[in-house]
């Protein structure tokens, strides 16, 4: 598990002994898996993680530019991937790929001093420090218990 993650979920669980408590131990399942929510605001360029309604994260991102639409709504990831890449864009590397609407995802991009302004071809796109961090959070809790909501 990545370092900053493991830390950051040992400190939300600890932060919510209360209520849902999530194991971290090798080879085990989460007794009662943790509610991820990643808000995406569109107009601020960031996401915010929020982890059994804890504040968990906040990074920048870049969505869609002018050219490109950022689907808004609710959505489940639909599949994951650690390094994918673009059928559509030529082959273009998007690690730590996190699915969310057909060929949408939230993903790293190498072109961090893009994050914090629309630049992308539609894909949420966070500093791979994050991407990985945000995939690790998924892939611990399941895409069941994560939700990507995307709003102006």
């Amino acid at each position: 598990m990545h370092a900053a993650i493991s830390d950051k979920l040992i400190n939300v669980t600890a932060a919510v002994l209360t209520g849902t408590v999530l194991f971290l131990c090798a080879g085990s399942h989460a007794a009662h898996a943790s509610q991820v929510v990643a808000r995406v605001s569109l107009s601020q360029q960031i996401m915010e993680v929020t982890v059994d309604g804890r504040p968990t994260f906040t990074w920048k991102v870049s969505t869609g530019d002018r050219a490109h639409v950022t689907p808004t709504g609710s959505f489940k990831p639909t599949r994951m991937h650690e390094m994918w890449y673009s059928k559509k864009y030529d082959n273009s590397p998007m690690p730590h790929s996190v699915f969310f609407s057909g060929g949408y995802a939230v993903h790293a991009t190498y072109a961090v001093s893009r994050l914090g302004r629309p630049a992308s071809h539609g894909c949420v796109r966070l500093h791979p420090n994050a991407a990985a961090d945000f995939y690790q959070l998924v892939e611990t809790v399941g895409p069941a218990n994560t939700s990507i909501v995307i709003a102006k």
